[in-house]
């Protein structure tokens, strides 16, 4: 039974037993609104948050804060709103937005949450799905966005335009918060309601690429389990710098953030665009990221390492290789690895790691912090990592700089965070230990039977952030969630006895080749990212004889090795095509445990995977049907290149 591939969440994983400690009243909460009362007293004067690239770059301290959700949820009271009633909020990060959200929470009515730039159908259908009776935009332009104008005006109790344009009879900020000025005997609703731990708190929908979106309900508990438990992942105190850059509405950066709140931390927004230049300007302490973003900054820096002189890129490099090597030592020493090193084994690596740690010590006294004050402003204590897999050459890289990336797993359905790293069980390629409560086990494609340690099978996972079920869709709820309440997640991955969790890939992902083997793409296109060569790939092949790739590759890089960057031309390039497929071949057959089916029969050019062309979600990831659908063309050429090399047509 002891091999079995079955973990629970144990809060003996955290050290400082002293910061959990001091939140007892955090977990007496029974609503996320009631923290704010909380903090007033505790925190009142330090600032709360600071909007630094928005319209209105507004900023609070707790007490203001406070104060202004009070104010609104009296103003929600007198445009009508009651317990239980919905309101769709369609807005990117602001200060407006967060009080938006936790003055609905403080009377027990929901928000439904999308970002601005999802399609207009799909924003109509959430209003309609959700059954909202109020509606919040962050402009008149998302106002403008929408089809169904005329008929939301005359259903709807009010429309807020939150960036306090005149417009239509759209309700501006400041009218609207003119309303939680008025005194309404139906105030005392909010005193009367008895509020309840399930109550629901908000709906979030998930991205809706293989059809309409579905409706997730999260719950207060939902998100208290979070607040309360993240805690023995990160320890900020009160005045701590959060730099928020994810969308606000997507259950990761809200979970984050409202954790990050109940310490008391101050919270600045900014947009990717921005990121680089406020980084450097906050120096936060504390981010909630996506692997994006981290291999943004990664290729940033060695692109301009190619920009200083020849002796000085050798040193760094020289020294950042002799970095790495001490810190995969020291993992192998202390069993910090997929695998378990014997005590022979540790022999040379105790006399490596002996031998490379003074010039380590060295460039991290002289050296790396001031890379590190360049890259990621210098204070950067505890980087939580979601929404995919942490590149292994990414990971490793900041690591031997003195950066410990705190990769964690989730899903919208699970709110999200599951498992993460500690900082003193910190597995690399691992997405961490369950949270407290948390229970999570693999188990074969029938669900039947758990696997031993080290097998890969499917993810299932239940705990007290686990969703109730689908909002109005019980075959849905009924595929995923068990009467026992146990949630299959649709990924795949194994555990090791320490209780790290790895990912594999998503179970809808895997390709099936014409032959019947499988292949998962996820963790072959991690490896192919190491590549400098490569920004971003995608890995087809489903009911084909090979693999081929779809490489949107570093046309400096490319410009200077083959003197051409326009894309079309490059693609006729055979030179080209032939030198990125030995890349990606010679990359994938040195990957431990490869296999003779894991090797790319050709590769495509194409321009970069971004939110702007719509081939990448809000948090960075990439969206395969998408892709394939875009270039199923150039894919199907490939293939047919390759049967007319061999006759058959």
């Amino acid at each position: 039974m002891n091999d079995l591939a079955y973990c629970r969440g144990d809060k003996s994983l955290s050290r400082n037993y002293k910061f959990t400690s001091n939140r007892n009243e955090i977990e007496k909460l029974i609503h996320v609104d009631q923290i704010w009362e909380y903090l007033k007293f505790k925190c009142g004067d330090i600032l709360a948050v600071s909007d630094l690239r928005g319209k209105n770059k507004e900023k609070f301290s707790y007490s203001e804060l406070a104060d202004l959700i009070t104010k609104v949820s009296k103003s929600f009271i007198n445009y009508g709103l009651v317990k239980g009633d919905v309101v769709t909020v369609i807005s990117e990060n602001s200060p407006r937005w967060l009080i938006a959200d936790q003055g609905l929470m403080r009377l027990g009515a929901i928000n439904a949450v999308r970002g601005i730039n999802s399609p207009s159908v799909e924003l109509d259908y959430i209003i309609e799905h959700s059954n909202s009776v109020g509606l919040i935009v962050q402009s008149k332009d998302t106002w403008l966005k929408l089809n169904q104008k005329e008929e939301l005006k005359k259903k709807l109790k009010f429309i807020i335009n939150l960036e306090d344009e005149q417009f239509e009879n759209l309700i501006s900020w400041s009218e609207f918060l003119k309303g939680g000025e008025k005194e309404n005997s139906q105030n005392n609703v909010v005193k009367k309601d008895k509020l309840q731990i399930d109550d629901v708190a908000t709906i979030l929908y998930t991205s809706g690429t293989t059809g309409k979106p579905k409706g997730v309900p999260l719950t207060h508990a939902n998100f208290l389990h979070q607040i309360i438990n993240l805690a023995y992942i990160a320890d900020p105190h009160p005045g701590t710098s959060v730099l928020s850059v994810l969308p606000i509405w997507h259950s990761y950066e809200r979970s984050a953030e409202y954790f990050f709140f109940s310490c008391g931390c101050t919270q600045f927004y900014t947009i990717p665009k921005f990121l680089k230049d406020d980084i450097t300007q906050i120096k936060p302490v504390v981010m909630a990221t996506v692997p994006r973003l981290w291999e943004a900054i990664h290729d940033g820096f060695f692109q301009a390492l190619k920009k200083m002189p020849s002796k000085k890129q050798k040193l760094l490099k020289f020294l950042i290789k002799n970095s790495s090597v001490v810190k995969k030592n020291f993992r192998k020493i202390n069993n910090l690895d997929i695998n378990q090193t014997t005590l022979i084994a540790k022999i040379p690596l105790l006399f490596s790691f002996s031998v490379r740690f003074p010039l380590h010590k060295l460039s991290t006294i002289f050296l790396w912090p001031s890379i590190l004050r360049q890259l990621c402003g210098e204070k950067l204590k505890f980087p939580i990592n979601g929404g995919g897999a942490l590149p292994e050459h990414v990971d490793l890289f900041f690591e031997s700089l003195g950066i410990d990336v705190l990769v964690g797993y989730g899903l919208t359905e699970t709110s999200p965070v599951l498992t993460c790293r500690r900082r003193d069980l910190n597995v690399r390629g691992s997405s961490g230990q369950p949270l407290k409560f948390t229970e999570v086990k693999i188990v074969n494609e029938d669900k039947k039977k758990i696997l031993k340690f080290r097998e890969i099978g499917k993810i299932l996972v239940k705990g007290p952030q686990v969703m109730k079920g689908y909002l109005n869709n019980d075959l849905a709820t009924k595929d995923v969630l068990s009467n026992d309440g146990w949630f299959d997640t649709g990924d795949l991955g194994f555990l090791i006895p320490n209780g790290s969790l790895f990912i594999t890939g998503r179970a809808k992902d895997t390709i099936v080749l014409s032959s019947g083997e499988n292949i998962e793409p996820n963790p072959l296109e991690t490896e192919i990212l190491s590549s400098e060569f490569i920004n971003q790939i995608q890995l087809v092949g489903q009911d084909k004889k090979c693999l081929t790739a779809i490489v949107v590759p570093n046309i400096e890089l490319v410009e200077n090795k083959f003197l051409e960057k326009d894309l079309t031309k490059l693609n006729l390039n055979k030179n080209a095509r032939s030198f990125f497929k030995s890349q990606i071949n010679n990359l994938l057959k040195s990957r431990l445990g490869s296999r003779s089916e894991e090797q790319i029969l050709d590769c495509y050019f194409v321009d970069a995977f971004n939110l702007e062309n719509g081939l990448l979600t809000q948090t960075l990831k990439q969206k395969r049907k998408e892709i394939e659908k875009l270039y199923s063309s150039q894919i199907d050429s490939m293939y047919e290149k390759q049967i007319k090399k061999e006759n058959l047509i």
